[in-house]
């Protein structure tokens, strides 16, 4: 299965946002041809008021009835649709009620939602330089552990921050998580020294291919406080070494993976078998 990682810089305005997805997403099918294509965090809306959050974020359809959702989500399951591609929404603002979630969702090639997962893990902390981040003062937390079936593999669902928690990773693979996609919009500052250490030591944990997609460049808060993420989207094989990465700035990093290389690692460092503590 050929994967692409899409890197945006997306920004408060939505309908941008929405065109500037649409335009990497055709770039990379043309490019690449492949089979799946996964967005990165929150891209519909980054930054901006906590008015604007709620005016991006999107009610989403019920599970599996079918029917008709925001913009976004219409885009999405349209873009799948007309590429021929499996395509992860990275995530976007779900309205649910008076709460919004930081929600993926993942369209098939005919355009059928296939999974949808709320992200777990909050971040509410202080960056090195000073910057603080509250995520929950905007956003409620999920409790649910997602797979779905993308090509063949079982895939596990995380978002951002879910990634410093290796238990939620150890669930996806006890649950048989073959791949694991993780779309992100890390800080500079924390992604500088910890996004790729922690990318892949995931991988070397849960011996599972990873799949993370993240925003890159400048956004700006309410305050008109510029905020920066670090981007460096990249693909890691179940041994932890990084196959695909892109560059600075808008782009797509893509990369071919395979099962007979996942199940050699774990044939020969059985870990799940050899594991002691629940």
């Amino acid at each position: 299965m050929r994967i692409s990682v899409v890197q945006m810089s997306p920004g408060a305005d939505k309908a941008a946002n929405i065109a500037q997805a649409r335009a990497l997403i055709a770039r990379a099918v043309a490019a690449d041809r492949p089979d799946l294509v996964a967005l990165p965090e929150i891209w519909t809306c980054l930054g901006g008021t906590r008015a604007e959050k709620f005016a991006a974020a999107e009610v989403l359809p019920v599970a599996g009835a079918g029917g008709e959702g925001g913009e976004a989500y219409e885009s999405l399951r349209q873009m799948a649709l007309s590429h021929k591609i499996t395509l992860h929404g990275g995530s976007l603002g779900e309205l649910d009620g008076e709460r919004l979630y930081n929600t993926t969702v993942v369209f098939g090639p005919d355009g059928t939602e296939l999974a949808r997962y709320r992200k777990i893990h909050l971040f509410d902390i202080t960056t090195p330089d000073g910057q603080g981040y509250q995520e929950s003062a905007t956003y409620g937390a999920g409790d649910k552990i997602v797979l779905v079936n993308i090509g063949g593999f079982k895939v596990g669902l995380a978002i951002c921050y879910d990634l410093r928690f290796a238990e939620i990773f150890l669930a996806l693979r006890r649950q048989g998580a073959e791949l694991i996609l993780l779309p992100a919009a890390f800080t500079l500052q924390t992604g500088k020294d910890h996004w790729e250490v922690l990318l892949r030591a995931r991988a070397i944990e849960t011996q599972c291919w990873i799949a993370a997609p993240a925003c890159t460049g400048a956004h700006h808060e309410a305050t008109g406080e510029a905020r920066y993420t670090f981007g460096h989207s990249l693909i890691a094989d179940p041994w932890g070494h990084i196959i695909a990465k892109a560059s600075d700035g808008l782009g797509w990093a893509t990369a071919s993976i395979d099962k007979g290389f996942m199940e050699r690692v774990r044939t020969d460092m059985p870990m799940m078998q050899h594991r002691k503590l629940a």
